[in-house]
Order: structure tokens, then C-alpha cells, then sequence
């Protein structure tokens, strides 16, 4: 396919790009590797000063693995889905052990590191070493859904169709295809947005499918899942107490920020399971890393106290 939304989408980019610190020149494989994963599920806003902390405390692989996951975690704050933390700490061991303290540039390579999936390792390869990649993210599968097929909103999940659309509109240049995904990517952010598409402000509105055919509405989602009261929100509020601790937690420190002793003991028990807490004997909680003897968390409340 011949991709004639290249020249204005990339003159758009030149002239509207954020000012982001993965991407600027210079930006190390490490700091782009990082922000990858931080930017899973959350957006640029509470990266950016998340990033900036984790770089400057270990602007390289090697430090981070001299670390604690528990450090890990507990710098990782309240950026969200904390065992994230814990592939970065567990992938920075992988780095200095087997490739020199390096991100390498092999998509393959990349796949293989925790938490790195199709889309991270196809970011990193384009991003950091400038390779020639379909990258699919959120953005650009709303874009190219809208751009070329017409459609409000992409399927749920990627398909092979999507990523075959894709890798077609790749210029043949790797240097210039990387900076194609990266616009596309820009554009969804801040252009043709989920909810309130600026298609007066976009560069290809008159290439647009989806523009053209009306603007169709896509059918309704069903809303996301809450948050308030849910398992998710138990775990946040106990590793909270955890991070803020420098030694061991006494259970009845976690008993204080949750009130429902089953949930609490169900949300403790998914944390020592996801390896982001210890459990040092029945009423003692540490982040991973901490020096002791590890025992699993009780299923039921021992006599006399509401186990945490």
C-alpha cells in the first residue's frame, strides 16, 4: 500500500511533537525501555516525573540490579500496577548478566525479557535503535482504524489484519519508518483522541475513512471495571503502608487502611503470590528482598487479630 498520509503526518510531528525525554536525541535504550513500560496503562502525565526519578537514580541497567525489587517497588510509588516495578528490577539483572549491562536491539531478544511483550519490543527496536517496525499501541490502532478502515474504534484486541495494515504503511526507510510510528502515535495522543477527535486540527482529516463516511459512532463498550472497593484497590492501599515503611510491617499496621479482614487477607495473599511482598511469620509484612525467613500468608485471621 502506498502510504500517502506520510508527508503531512510527519510535517504535522515536526511542528507539534511534545518535548519528552525518551525522545530526545541522545535519549539512551535504557530511558526508552523504561518509559515503555511505564507507559503501559498510564498516561504521559504521571510518567514524566516518575521517568525522570527512576533515570536519576539508576541511569543504567547495572545500578538497578544492584538494587532491591523491594527499592524497586517502593520507587515505583503509586505510578500503578506495581509488578511492573519488578520486571524492570528482574530485566535489569537480565541486562548485566547476559548482555554487558545492555538494552539490546533485537526484537527477538527484547520478547524475552519480563514484561515485554509484541508492542514493547517493536517500541524499544524502533525507538531506540531506529528499526523498521509496525508498532501498535492504543493510539495508533484507534488512528489507523479511523485513517483506513473507516472505523470509530479498533477491535478489542490486535489482530493480524491490524498489524498487516500496519507494517504496509511503513516507509521503506528504517530511520523514517520509526519516526512514522512515533507520529501516528503523537496524532492519536493528542489529535484523534478517543472521546473528542480534533479533526479540524489533523493533518490527514481529508485522507480520513473514517471522516469521510460521516463519522460513524462505534458501538457502546461496556463500561471499565471500578475501582473503588475492589481487590485492585485493597492491594494499592497495603503496599502502600509497605513502601512507606523502611523495615517490616506488623500486620495490625495493614488491619488500620482496610477494613474487611477477608479481603484484606485475599489482597496480602495476591501480593506475596505476585512476589511484591514477604510475609515474615503470621504478622509480619516487608517488601520483597527484605532479609528474614519468608512464610506464606495465613488464609484466615489468627486467633485474636485480623491477620492483614
Amino acid at each position: 500500500m502506498t502510504n500517502g498520509y506520510a508527508a503531512p503526518l510527519l510535517g504535522w510531528y515536526a511542528r507539534h511533537a511534545r518535548d519528552l525525554p525518551w525522545r530526545r536525541p541522545g535519549a539512551s535504550a535504557w530511558s526508552v525501555l523504561v518509559s515503555e513500560i511505564m507507559l503501559q496503562q498510564t498516561p504521559v502525565s504521571r510518567v514524566l516525573p516518575a521517568h525522570e526519578r527512576w533515570l536519576a537514580r539508576w541511569p543504567g541497567p547495572p545500578s538497578l540490579a544492584a538494587a532491591s525489587p523491594g527499592d524497586a517497588v517502593r520507587q515505583w510509588g503509586r505510578l500503578g500496577y506495581p509488578r511492573r516495578a519488578l520486571w524492570l528490577h528482574a530485566t535489569a539483572r537480565i541486562l548485566t548478566e547476559r548482555h554487558g549491562g545492555e538494552v539490546p536491539d533485537s526484537v527477538q531478544v527484547l520478547r524475552g525479557l519480563p514484561g515485554v511483550g509484541s508492542y514493547t519490543a517493536a517500541a524499544v527496536a524502533s525507538f531506540a535503535f531506529g528499526q523498521r517496525h509496525a508498532v501498535l499501541d492504543t493510539n495508533v490502532r484507534r488512528v489507523l482504524a479511523r485513517l483506513v478502515r473507516g472505523t470509530e474504534l479498533p477491535p478489542r484486541s490486535t489482530t493480524a489484519a491490524e498489524i498487516e495494515l500496519a507494517e504496509s504503511l511503513l516507509p521503506a526507510s528504517p530511520a523514517r519508518a520509526a519516526r512514522w510510528s512515533v507520529a501516528v502515535m503523537e496524532l492519536g495522543a493528542l489529535v484523534c483522541t478517543a472521546a473528542r477527535p480534533d479533526c479540524a486540527g489533523c493533518p490527514v482529516a481529508s485522507r480520513c475513512a473514517w471522516r469521510r463516511a460521516g463519522s460513524p459512532a462505534a458501538p457502546a463498550r461496556p463500561a471499565s471495571q471500578r475501582y473503588l472497593g475492589t481487590d485492585r484497590e485493597c492491594r494499592g492501599r497495603l503496599l502502600g503502608v509497605l513502601r512507606q515503611s523502611a523495615g517490616p510491617v506488623p500486620a495490625a499496621s495493614l488491619d488500620a487502611v482496610w477494613p474487611d479482614a477477608a479481603q484484606r487477607a485475599r489482597a496480602l495473599r495476591a501480593l506475596v503470590a505476585d512476589g511484591l511482598a514477604t510475609a515474615l511469620g503470621q504478622q509480619m509484612y516487608a517488601l520483597p528482598g527484605h532479609p528474614g525467613p519468608a512464610h506464606p500468608p495465613p488464609d484466615t485471621p489468627a486467633p485474636g487479630h485480623r491477620v492483614g
